[in-house]
């Protein structure tokens, strides 16, 4: 697939439409998913056996990128769609590329899962529906592993991994204008500063934010790394401001500030390995973008009545300082790390944390914290599952320092799962992208023609 500028402005045009479509006429979604399983599905098992990596992670990032929309316009074949794809890509993967022996410690993590099973059987609520209850707690953690499992030190060039998170933006663009059709004016369904539905294109707030701040960061990696002239970079600019703005006015805070902290993440890095003349088009760049980035916000305050200013501050819609800037989250975190200490070796079970506080409270709150549920439901074994999982890549950073988004992407995963758990198969798929085998295409020598012999 030829992603040079002319076809990466009819793809991004084609998901615009696809947007606009999906929001007057809704039930063309099914179609829509349909479509692109069966296209992805065909290049997988028709690519040649070298290109065939490549071609499944095209796949897992595309539908990474539209998971939330297709939950948005019930479009898939079912809610957990997203990650159980991206989870039957990879099998398919490792069916045709096996795996790497060095990634051994994610096969441990994904066992490490299977003693919380047993213990949830005995300690779930009788009303508990067992087997949905523990598929959707557990699909998350699985679709990461298995994710991990089949690209560790997979090799691919970088030019391709662009082409991965192109593919993943799309959707996203799709997502984006599918919600200013929903909602074209904030005003008409603003009445606090809490996280606003309607304004999230009648989906979770922040499940939308998430993906949107996933897209900002595709954008702005479009704008530093693949923006050969002014017009491209205008272009990238609108598109960032576009998806920042529907990020900021969801009210849900999360997706934007685990953007920003990934941009900022990689900017550094990306900036520390490039040369003299790059840094300086950087600075230029830098000013350009924060430029875009504050006027943004100024134009969110005012369409919001500075609502946003307030949220982001920390107060309520009468300008009252909150006591509590997790919005009681903190509380469930700590609920969550009592469970892990009351039951440290087998933990309370897949998915007990929100039983209990059914039984107890009434309610299924989740705290949306993946580390203090992991270690609460799992015990020791998550202790070992959280282990590997944040020292495991620092094994392949060693050998291999040519993936310039490498803590970009872990940084996404970390702040994505402390804010939102795995809800979404984003944090999974991105996680698994650092630990791949970035290569550079080597540039064709031109060898000089030897002259003619004189007879």
């Amino acid at each position: 697939m030829d992603f040079r500028n002319q076809s990466f402005f009819g793809l991004v045009i084609l998901h615009a439409l696809i947007g606009m479509v999906l929001y007057l006429y809704e039930p063309i979604a099914r179609v829509y998913f349909l479509i692109a399983l069966i296209i992805f599905l065909y290049r997988i098992i028709t690519s040649s056996n070298n290109e065939r990596v490549f071609e499944v992670l095209k796949a897992c990032g595309y539908f990474v990128g539209a998971e939330v929309l297709f939950r948005t316009t019930r479009g898939g074949i079912s809610y957990e769609a997203g990650k159980y794809l991206v989870i039957a890509f990879c099998v398919l993967g490792m069916f045709y590329k096996g795996v790497s022996g060095k990634g051994y410690p994610y096969f441990i993590y994904l066992l490490c899962m299977i003693p919380s099973i047993f213990v949830a059987s005995t300690t779930l609520s009788f009303d508990a529906h067992f087997r949905t209850n523990i598929a959707f707690v557990l699909s998350g953690p699985v679709c990461l592993g298995l994710a991990a499992l089949f690209t560790y030190d997979k090799r691919i060039t970088q030019n391709q991994l662009h082409e991965i998170l192109f593919l993943m933006l799309l959707p996203i663009i799709s997502h984006t204008i599918y919600i200013y059709f929903y909602n074209p004016s904030i005003e008409e369904v603003l009445s606090s500063n809490a996280s606003n539905r309607a304004a999230s294109g009648g989906f979770g707030a922040n499940q939308v934010a998430t993906t949107l701040g996933l897209g900002m960061f595709l954008v702005a990696i479009r704008f530093f790394m693949k923006s050969p002239n002014l017009f491209m970079k205008l272009f990238n600019l609108l598109l960032f401001g576009l998806i920042g703005y529907r990020a900021l006015v969801t009210f849900s805070r999360g997706g934007v500030i685990a953007a920003y902290l990934t941009l900022i993440i990689f900017l550094f890095y990306y900036f520390k390995s490039s040369n003299l003349k790059r840094r300086t088009e950087l600075v230029v760049m830098l000013c350009l973008f924060f430029g875009i980035s504050f006027s943004v916000w100024v134009i969110s305050n005012s369409e919001t009545s500075g609502y946003i200013e307030l949220r982001y501050a920390n107060k309520d819609s009468r300008g009252r300082e909150k006591g509590d800037i997790t919005t009681g989250r903190s509380t469930l975190f700590m609920e969550e790390l009592e469970g892990f200490i009351e039951h440290p070796f087998l933990g309370i079970g897949s998915s007990r944390s929100k039983d209990q506080r059914k039984e107890e409270e009434g309610q299924g709150v989740t705290s949306h914290n993946e580390v203090s549920r992991t270690l609460a439901e799992h015990g020791i074994f998550g202790i070992a599952m959280l282990v590997i999982l944040l020292f495991k890549p620092v094994s392949i950073r060693s050998r291999n320092r040519r993936n310039v988004f490498f803590y970009a992407f872990l940084a996404f995963w970390f702040a994505t799962v402390n804010h939102s758990s795995m809800r979404i198969a984003a944090p999974a798929f991105v996680y698994a992208l650092a630990l791949l085998n970035v290569t550079y295409e080597k540039r064709p020598l031109r060898r000089q023609q030897p002259a003619a012999i004189k007879e």
